[in-house]
C-alpha cells in the first residue's frame, strides 16, 4: 500500500533548494577550474578524497557500523569504479559544454536506470517512466538545439562542436544509471552514510592513481583556477554532509527530487560567472527536461 508524501515544510523545501544550488555552483566551480589549468581527473581527484573524509568524519561521529558481507564487498567494488567513470565522464562534458547542457544531458539518467533494471533484473519500467521518455527526449533535443537553428552553424557545425561533449554527458548518465541499480539491488541493505563513504573512497584511490600514472596532477596556472578547485571541493562535501545529517531529521527523503533543479541554478550561475548563455529556444527545452525529471521523482507511487 503506498502512502502520500508528508508536506513539505519551508526549512526543509529550503534545505533541498541549497543542496541543489550547491551542487550546480560545484559544477561551475569545476569550469572555472578547467579555464585555469586543472585537467579532469584532478578535478575529479580532489572532489572525491574531500568528500571522502567528510563522510568518513560523520560515520565516525555517528558511530555507523562498517559490516559488509563478501557480496556486497565486490558490488561496492563495482559501483565505485562505475562512479569513477561517471565522475570524469561528467567534468568531461562540462569542460567542453555549457555548464547546464552538460548537466541536461546528464539527467537522463532516470532513463537509463530504467533500462539497466530491465536488463539486469527484469523490472519493466513504469507506465509513467514511458510517458516521461519522449517528452524528456524532446526537451533535451530543444535544449541542446540538435539542428543547430539556434546556433545558426546547421546541423554538422553544431555537432561537431558539442558531439563529443554531449557523448560523454550521456556516457556519465549511463554508468550512473548502472551504479544506481547495482546500488539498490545489491547494496540496498547498507546505510547510505556507509554506501557514500565506499563508493567516494574508491572513486578518489582510482582517479589519484590515474593522475599519478599520467605524470601527476594538474593544479592551476592562475589564481580563479584555485578559487575554481577550492569551492567545487567545498561545495560538494558541503552538499553531501547536509543530505546525510541534516535531510533524514527533516523528513524529506521522498522529495529529494526537488534537487533536480540544479541544472535551472547551474545555468544562471553559468551566465553571471562564466558569460555562458543559451537561446530562448534551448531554455525551453531545459525546462521541459527538468519538469519531467521532477515530475518523475515527485509523484506518488
Amino acid at each position: 500500500m503506498t502512502t502520500a508524501r508528508k508536506a513539505l515544510t519551508g526549512t526543509a523545501f529550503a534545505t533541498l533548494l541549497l543542496i541543489a544550488f550547491m551542487m550546480g555552483a560545484n559544477h561551475v566551480a569545476a569550469r572555472l577550474a578547467f579555464n585555469n589549468g586543472v585537467d579532469v581527473v584532478t578535478a575529479v581527484s580532489a572532489r572525491s578524497f574531500v568528500t571522502a573524509l567528510v563522510v568518513g568524519f560523520v560515520l565516525w561521529q555517528q558511530k555507523v557500523s562498517l559490516a559488509t558481507t563478501l557480496r556486497q564487498k565486490k558490488f561496492l567494488l563495482t559501483i565505485g569504479a562505475l562512479i569513477a567513470v561517471q565522475s570524469v565522464c561528467l567534468y568531461s562534458s562540462v569542460a567542453r559544454l555549457p555548464v547546464a547542457l552538460a548537466l541536461l544531458a546528464f539527467n537522463t539518467y532516470p532513463l537509463t536506470t530504467a533500462f539497466w533494471a530491465r536488463v539486469l533484473y527484469g523490472h519493466k519500467a513504469e507506465r509513467a517512466v514511458l510517458m516521461a521518455m519522449p517528452l524528456m527526449l524532446v526537451g533535451l533535443a530543444l535544449a541542446l538545439d540538435v539542428f543547430g537553428a539556434a546556433s545558426g552553424l546547421g546541423a554538422a557545425a553544431h555537432w561537431s562542436q558539442i558531439g563529443v561533449g554531449i557523448a560523454f554527458a550521456l556516457a556519465a548518465s549511463a554508468t550512473f544509471g548502472l551504479a544506481m541499480v547495482l546500488m539498490e539491488h545489491e547494496a540496498g541493505g547498507l546505510d547510505g552514510r556507509l554506501r557514500t563513504f565506499s563508493t567516494m573512497g574508491l572513486v578518489a584511490i582510482f582517479s589519484i592513481t590515474a593522475a599519478m600514472s599520467q605524470g601527476g596532477f594538474h593544479l592551476p596556472t592562475a589564481q580563479p583556477g584555485w578559487w575554481g578547485l577550492g569551492m567545487l571541493c567545498f561545495l560538494y562535501g558541503t552538499a553531501f554532509t547536509i543530505m546525510f545529517m541534516v535531510l533524514p531529521k527533516l523528513g524529506v527523503v521522498g522529495n529529494s527530487a526537488i534537487m533536480n533543479v540544479e541544472p535551472v541554478f547551474a545555468l544562471v550561475l553559468a551566465w553571471a560567472l562564466l558569460g555562458q548563455s543559451i537561446a530562448p529556444m534551448q531554455l525551453v527545452g531545459a525546462l521541459v527536461v527538468v519538469s519531467t525529471v521532477m515530475w518523475l521523482g515527485l509523484r506518488k507511487r
